[in-house]
């Protein structure tokens, strides 16, 4: 998903503007929310190799 630049704001309040704005940054909120569930959970696959593979590395190291 490519960001998205917010729209430059008017010089006179624009309701439908001010509309179309906040929804953007909701929708981002919940995509970054949903990402971090996923990741909270390790339901996907790639979080779930990261996870692994930090504990693999764990295993190797020493207390000292």
């Amino acid at each position: 998903m490519p960001n998205r630049p917010l729209p430059v704001a008017a010089s006179q309040y624009d309701p439908t503007n001010e509309q179309t704005t906040r929804r953007t940054v909701e929708q981002n909120i919940q995509d970054v929310d949903a990402k971090l569930d996923r990741s909270i959970d390790k339901s996907d696959k790639l979080s779930s190799l990261s996870l692994r593979r930090f504990q693999f590395l764990l295993m190797g190291a020493g207390n000292g």
